[in-house]
């Protein structure tokens, strides 16, 4: 080989060890304190834990009834399209009239009243949560808290068929959950920050204080949505507060998944079973084309949010139609082609209209879509949380009809201590709530694998 050949594979070698290098890209986790998210500076305020009821004032329920009785015809949608184009407005009429007519705001309150919930005050922010004990434990079984955390557009509603299944004891089980469930700060009936800056890893560090607040050192944690990033952040940044994490929206941003996921869109069965090779890596085309047809929304709420908080906080139609359009694609993509999009096919309006009615009563709609702009600030960039790695122990459940599905060796290249990874044969992005049995054996399986795997 001559001097000209040795030069060129010398410098092969060396770009191909400076790219496996960068795929391998880890950095060490930051130190993130806890911040003041009121308005002005830091004072004193009430720290003590409050009961609290929802009973939204009469005033509000009736100027909802007179929007919903003076909204605008809508137009009609095109011949044979079902939510292709968004919320099919002939069967949004059909959602106003029933919420209008049948759906009683004053019963549902006392079915979201069923389980206790409780304030307080957490780095300047008045945070809602629920907190459900056990009823009653056997003798030898322990009690382990659980922090359950939601995203948008969901609310701790999406709990409540989930939250009995946990703090029930199991036979055969040595431990049973005691769950917190808070609003994330801006949504529901948690305050939303006064000033920017509050973002996901933000977010985890008024989770962590929460929880210290409530007397727990150390705790479980399950997430979907936002409460996956939440919930992955917080295992990342406080492994010490964490016995373990539990995520129904399995994600890897490293570049090695990166990297992963262009290699896959080519030759998927690298990295997943034949059987799961069009969901985890769907041709290029499909690709583009759900960040067209579904995605618009994320770009809207990361770059503008208060301009569609805008629109969305003054018209519950509106409001109803945002929210619940994601109901359907998002449970189940196939969905988008029917003329109510699927929406009952597991889910009930009533169900649904709860949902919706948190963040209406609540006004809380543009402060919950600002988390978005929040998540792609420089400042939330720079700490370069996807490629710190995370040593908690984590389990993933990866639905069938997820918006994303993320082989098991992706979700290694974030989680390096990952226990378990299942495929659920069905459900999709709203686990709690589409299907909370599935989720519940899951989330017991882990928390038992976690806790034989402590012991060793």
């Amino acid at each position: 080989m001559g001097l000209m050949g040795k030069i060129l594979v010398a410098s092969l070698v060396i770009v191909v060890a400076l790219f496996w290098a960068k795929l391998n890209e880890t950095a060490p986790p930051p130190v993130l304190r806890s911040e003041w998210w009121a308005q002005g500076q830091p004072q004193a305020v009430d720290t003590s834990i409050r009961p609290f009821k929802i009973n939204v004032p009469d005033q509000v329920l009736k100027d909802l009834d007179d929007r919903l009785k003076s909204y605008t015809t809508l137009t009609p949608p095109l011949e044979g399209i079902g939510f292709q184009y968004g919320f099919n407005s002939k069967y949004l009429n059909e959602v106003v009239q029933f919420w209008r007519t049948k759906y009683n705001w004053r019963e549902r309150e006392k079915f979201l009243n069923k389980f206790p919930q409780f304030k307080t005050t957490v780095d300047g922010l008045e945070l809602h949560f629920l907190r459900v004990k056990p009823t009653s434990v056997p003798q030898g079984v322990e009690v382990v808290p659980l922090l359950l955390l939601h995203g948008w557009p969901g609310s701790v509603r999406e709990f409540y068929s989930v939250i009995p299944l946990l703090t029930t004891p199991r036979e055969g089980q040595n431990f049973v959950f005691e769950v917190v469930a808070p609003s994330l700060p801006g949504y529901g009936f948690s305050q939303g920050a006064a000033k920017p800056g509050l973002g996901p890893a933000q977010v985890a560090v008024v989770m962590r204080d929460l929880m210290e607040r409530l007397g727990f050192k150390k705790y479980y944690v399950q997430g979907g949505d936002w409460g996956s990033i939440i919930g992955s952040h917080m295992a990342t940044l406080f492994p010490d507060r964490l016995l373990g994490y539990h995520s129904n929206m399995c994600f890897s941003n490293s570049p090695m998944s990166i990297f992963k996921n262009f290699i896959g869109s080519f030759w998927p069965t690298l990295f997943v079973e034949q059987r799961y090779a069009d969901k985890a890596f769907p041709y290029w085309e499909k690709f583009f084309g759900v960040i067209l047809e579904e995605m618009g929304y994320f770009h809207i709420q990361a770059t503008k949010p208060d301009t569609v908080g805008a629109a969305l906080q003054t018209s519950p139609v509106g409001l109803a139609a945002y929210i619940l359009e994601k109901f359907s694609t998002w449970t189940d993509a196939s969905w988008r082609s029917l003329p109510d999009g699927g929406l009952t096919k597991k889910y009930s309006l009533t169900d649904l209209l709860d949902n919706v009615m948190i963040y209406w009563v609540t006004n809380s709609i543009t402060t919950s879509v600002r988390l978005y702009s929040e998540s792609f600030t420089r400042a939330q960039l720079a700490l370069k949380l996807d490629v710190v790695p995370n040593y908690t122990p984590t389990a993933c459940a990866q639905f069938l009809n997820e918006i994303t599905f993320v082989p098991e060796s992706m979700v290694r290249d974030k989680n390096r201590n990952l226990v378990r990874y299942t495929v659920q044969p069905r459900g999709g992005h709203f686990a709690a709530f589409e299907e909370p049995k599935l989720l519940a054996d899951d989330v017991w399986e882990s928390v038992k694998t976690m806790r034989e795997q402590a012991k060793k």
